[in-house]
């Protein structure tokens, strides 16, 4: 074994990287308390905003957030996540804001073609209500490049147009770290600053920092049924079809999101250690690994992006 093999060389390699990408997320962060009057922070409870989370406290200190959280709720999100996200919320004394597509139902407008349909592209309405109402003119979120083609595609300060519209072909440039945050009455930008993170850069950052995560996301005993290549978990939201087989397998979640279009993957893996040796050998990203809803077409979530989706 050379010096380059050496672990603790590794370690040291691996540490250097993740601060270089820890500096560029809070120098990101604090360019947004800087530059914008209503920012705020979306906050599911996921693996991704929990590492924005502590990024967020590394820039400006614990209990010192500038800015509220926001979540917006499809009324069938994994009941351990919005509970460890109000725990986390409450913890860090942030302010919590919910928006929820139930309620934009109730105004008539979001209609769903059918009562099983899946909320969660619906969630552009909503959460374009909310910036409406609170006159929010940057969203932090915790969206990676390396997650789906259309995200690829989006740069740290993302404009949004004044009806919340994304448009790929029209974006500003990002040269020598310098954003041009400038806009006009009724836009906004949505902002990623670990839009360079890999899901293995965020789950070694997992372990080196020793952040909690919902039980979902380790390995847990699970009833599923096998469709369309993908374990759908079996709930009262996602039941069995018919001549579906349910079978109890040893799973966790890479991603969570709307029950009724994330699934798990079969997997061993109890700790953040364990999950690093998985993903380093994963061949299919964790959305494609675990997301219904972007299997529909190549461009299903560009075109929900350009309608409002983050």
């Amino acid at each position: 074994m050379n010096a380059r093999t050496e672990p603790r060389y590794l370690e040291r390699l691996s540490n250097r990287h993740l601060d270089a990408l820890e500096e560029e997320a809070i120098f990101v962060l604090r360019e947004v308390a800087a530059a914008f009057e209503r920012p705020t922070l979306l906050f599911s409870g996921g693996k991704d905003s929990l590492v924005l989370l502590r990024c967020v406290e590394k820039a400006f200190g614990r209990g010192r957030l500038p800015y509220p959280l926001l979540m917006i709720d499809t009324g069938h999100n994994f009941p351990e996540v919005t509970a460890f996200r109000d725990q986390r919320a409450q913890e860090l004394g942030a302010e919590l804001i919910v928006r929820s597509v139930e309620d934009s139902m109730k105004r008539g407008t979001v209609r769903l073609a059918r009562p099983d349909e899946s909320r969660n592209a619906h969630q552009s309405v909503t959460l374009l209500e909310a910036i409406e109402e609170f006159r929010f003119d940057a969203l932090i979120g915790g969206a990676r490049r390396d997650e789906e083609k259309a995200r690829a595609k989006e740069r740290i300060f993302s404009h949004r147009d004044g009806f919340g519209q994304w448009q790929p072909k029209d974006q500003r440039p990002e040269l020598w770290t310098l954003f041009n945050t400038r806009l006009q009455p009724g836009e906004h930008f949505r902002v990623f600053p670990i839009s360079n993170w890999t899901e293995l850069d965020v789950w070694q950052y997992i372990e080196r920092e020793q952040i909690a995560l919902p039980a979902l996301y380790y390995a847990h005993q699970r009833q599923v049924v096998e469709r369309r290549g993908l374990l759908v978990p079996v709930t009262e939201l996602t039941p069995p079809r018919e001549g579906e087989a349910v079978v109890t397998r040893t799973v966790r979640f890479r991603t969570v999101g709307d029950i009724t279009c994330t699934c798990p993957v079969e997997s061993p893996a109890a700790d953040a250690s364990a999950v690093v040796l998985e993903t380093l050998a994963a061949e299919v990203s964790e959305r494609g690994a675990t997301r219904m809803d972007d299997k529909t077409s190549d461009a299903s979530m560009e075109k929900r992006k350009k309608d409002g989706y983050f």
